[in-house]
């Protein structure tokens, strides 16, 4: 993923958290197979666009863009926030 691909993935400053359509939840994948949250992205923006441009080799360059369908055991990488999912919601009640 280029950086000017991921700026595509910001509205207003923020990491798009849902998919547009659907709305699904949404995790960013790092060079590293880190699996960053949209609230992660958003505090670390500046290092990641810089990451991604330079195809640094520090992590923090985002590889790819998934929806978190259904797995109810998807944390975030840097913060250990559990993130949301698709469908696997009901299953965590």
């Amino acid at each position: 993923m280029t950086a000017a691909e991921l700026r595509k993935y910001f509205h207003k400053g923020k990491a798009n958290a849902y998919a547009w359509p659907g709305g699904y939840p949404m995790f960013y994948v790092c060079s590293d197979s880190g699996v960053l949250c949209p609230a992660c992205v958003t505090k670390e923006r500046g290092r990641i666009l810089r990451s991604t441009h330079e195809r640094a080799r520090d992590g923090w360059a985002i590889e790819g863009i998934d929806v978190n369908w259904e797995d109810a055991q998807l944390y975030c990488n840097h913060c250990n926030e559990r993130i949301e999912s698709a469908y696997a919601e009901d299953e965590l009640n």
